[in-house]
């Protein structure tokens, strides 16, 4: 298990923190504070113990190469403004970060700029690795979302600084994660959604050993169908993937694990047309499946009911769109009134409670969508590991 923040000594430190300030900003305007917002217990319990707080994330995918659309500047303004004063450094390593490092009083925060602006960040360079180091004497990971990749930040900033600690985040999710994997309340149902069998194979073949049942929707689902012999019109199906679906059917015949499947669909002849309703499991040609159907929704509600765990990952169907939008709403609003533990991992599952007005009715939000199908996957994470 991960040291805690509240194990080290934090005072007069210079105390680097690994956030994820990844947040959508448009016009130099951040869009949505979720994550910062969720950060705020670390540092502002850094801030309390007389640390001086550098705080390091990536903003997009700038490649490796300074981009002022990348900036984390309009970040450091907006908790400035909301929170607390922090200064801006215009670079993350380097003499600008000593010399302002160098200046910081105790208890005052400092934002460095966007780490993926050098290709050191992604590759783990040794270079950029010391570099970030020289700055730090203690080390706190608070970015779930980023704790799947082994990055200068992530990892290679752990390997070389003795005092490390997870953040009041990332604790959480290691503690609603590790009791998914090792020791969940039964029966325990997990919801797996989204277009793609292929995206979640990892995941799926680690729940038909977790889980006790298995609810399958969104896209994916006409992959299952097919292989089982309905037709699906012009819905999005896997062919690559159909043997894939027969061993994971098979597995779980097997393990007596239940694999649910939609009972009907609301349809459309193109993407973006009008809703019909599908009453049985065939999609007939022409038609392409969009979302589940009102029976599917209540035989997967009535079965979640029972569960005393629960995760989300995926939507139920094209639930941008309102015609496509209430299979992936109803299951929303259930989860929010379930008796039973909740975890829901994953941007489009996370917009979903969020856009349902359940967000504050849910156990445990997942800040990282990648990280928690590969906490599940793999029972652990590299950027949660190397802590020690």
């Amino acid at each position: 298990m991960a040291k805690s923040i509240k194990d080290l000594n934090l005072k007069g430190k210079r105390v680097f923190i690994r956030v994820d300030f990844n947040v959508p900003v448009k016009g130099g305007v951040v869009k949505d504070d979720t994550r910062i917002v969720e950060a705020m217990k670390t540092i502002n319990y850094a801030k309390g113990q007389g640390a001086k707080v550098i705080l390091a994330s990536h903003l997009g995918r700038p490649k490796g190469e300074k981009n002022p659309d990348y900036s984390l500047a309009p970040v450091a303004q907006y908790v400035s403004e909301k929170f607390f004063p922090v200064l801006f450094v215009s670079d993350c390593i380097g003499e600008t970060v000593a010399d302002a490092v160098a200046e910081m009083k105790d208890g005052e925060v400092a934002l460095l700029e966007n780490l993926r602006f050098y290709k050191g960040e992604e590759k783990n360079d040794p270079e950029f690795v010391k570099a970030l180091a020289a700055n730090a004497d203690v080390y706190i990971n608070d970015a779930f979302g980023t704790c799947h990749r082994k990055h200068a930040s992530t990892y290679g900033m752990a390997e070389l600084i003795a005092d490390k600690a997870a953040g009041f985040l990332v604790e959480k999710e290691i503690q609603y994660f590790s009791q998914l994997v090792k020791n969940p309340a039964r029966p325990f149902g997990a919801i797996v959604g989204g277009a793609k069998v292929s995206d979640k194979i990892g995941v799926i073949k680690s729940l038909l050993e977790l889980a006790d049942n298995i609810f399958v929707g969104g896209a994916m689902a006409y992959t299952f169908l097919k292989y089982q012999g309905f037709t699906v019109g012009t819905s999005l199906v896997e062919d690559d993937q159909l043997n894939v679906v027969e061993e994971i059917l098979a597995v779980a015949k097997k393990k007596q694990v239940k694999i649910f499947l939609p009972l009907d669909h609301v349809v459309a002849a193109e993407f973006n047309g009008a809703p019909v309703a599908c009453d049985g499991q065939n999609i007939a040609d022409g038609f392409m499946g969009l979302d589940i159907g009102p029976k599917t929704a209540e035989l997967y509600i009535h079965e979640l009911n029972r569960c005393k765990t629960i995760l989300w990952n995926g939507p139920m169907g094209v639930f941008e769109n309102p015609s496509f939008a209430e299979g992936t709403f109803s299951i929303a609003r259930a989860l929010g009134a379930a008796e039973g533990i909740v975890v829901v991992g994953g941007g489009d599952s996370v917009a979903a409670v969020n856009q349902a007005g359940v967000a504050n009715m849910i156990d445990h939000i997942s800040t990282g969508g990648g990280a928690s199908l590969e906490f599940i996957e793999f029972g652990s994470l590299p950027g949660i590991d190397i802590l020690g």
